[in-house]
């Protein structure tokens, strides 16, 4: 079983619910994140330490208060540690339950399991922890079922950030010299647009606006 685990949930009743299911697995070794730049600087300082997690147990949406935060977000948290830690196992617990987010996450190959915060989540938690120590991929039931019937889209990471750009008010022109600032390929003008419409094409959209507003829609951003 694992040994070392990192849990980054903001609610305190959530945390003490989890912590009695990890006792009840013999994981006595565990810590507690209410903040995603808290639960980065705990993993980051274990591995300078020779003593990395095993697992990290996120939720993907942190409420936001007085202070101000480079990670805002569990998916941020997971990517920003999957650079630190590539082999680091991580399960999802959050009350999202929409498979086209799930999907993505799975797709980008950045979690190991996603349990749904529900009546049953702790239960299916459980499950999950240890199916994904013993090798295994772990969804809870309702998003397995709803994955399993297929017909959902999804983003590629270099779309994804077109589309969340254009979202935050930046132009074709301006994304693409930001791509070639950042080393991104393809950064052409002509590159995006034509990704641009091929998924306008995909997703029978009318404009580009149309198509922000089909994905967000959709949670894809």
């Amino acid at each position: 079983m694992f040994k070392k685990i990192l849990i980054a949930e903001d609610i305190d009743n959530i945390n003490i619910g989890m912590a009695t299911i990890l006792e009840a697995l013999g994981i006595s070794d565990k810590y507690h994140a209410q903040y995603c730049d808290e639960a980065y600087l705990k993993a980051r300082n274990a591995i300078l330490n020779n003593a990395p997690f095993d697992l990290l147990i996120c939720d993907l949406s942190f409420k936001a208060d007085h202070r101000s935060e480079r990670l805002t977000s569990g998916k941020e948290l997971i990517i920003a540690l999957k650079k630190e830690q590539p082999n680091l196992k991580v399960i999802v617990y959050s009350i999202e339950d929409n498979p086209q987010k799930v999907k993505s996450l799975k797709d980008s190959s950045l979690i190991d399991g996603y349990v749904c915060k529900d009546r049953k989540g702790l239960q299916d938690l459980t499950h999950a922890i240890k199916k994904v120590y013993d090798g295994g991929y772990y969804l809870s039931p309702q998003i397995e079922s709803a994955l399993n019937r297929g017909n959902l889209f999804t983003l590629k990471e270099y779309e994804l950030r077109i589309l969340t750009l254009l979202a935050n008010g930046l132009n074709q022109e301006q994304i693409a010299i930001l791509f070639k600032k950042e080393g991104i390929q393809p950064n052409s003008k002509s590159s995006i647009e034509k990704h641009l419409k091929e998924l306008k094409e995909e997703f029978n959209a009318q404009t580009t606006i149309h198509l922000i507003n089909i994905v967000k829609d959709l949670s894809l951003i």
